[in-house]
């Protein structure tokens, strides 16, 4: 699955992943390296998941009139 299709609980559950192989410390310099990369990459992704929900709730809480409601 292409990185930009995953959803915000797949890029998650690999970022534990990487986390967990990083801390290991068992991998060469080279893997470390790709997997940092691929972890940023997903943290990105989890942002923009993050920022789009964020965005959905506060459209969601407007009223007619576009202020925000009181309830």
């Amino acid at each position: 699955m292409e990185l930009s299709e995953m959803t915000f609980e797949a890029a998650l559950a690999r970022l534990e992943e990487i986390v967990r192989a990083l801390e290991n410390g068992r991998s060469r310099l080279e893997d470390s390296l790709a997997l940092y990369e691929e972890g940023i990459a997903l943290i990105r992704i989890c942002n923009e998941r993050l920022d789009g929900a964020e965005l959905k709730i506060r459209q969601l809480s407007l009223t007619p009139a576009g202020a925000e409601g009181n309830e």
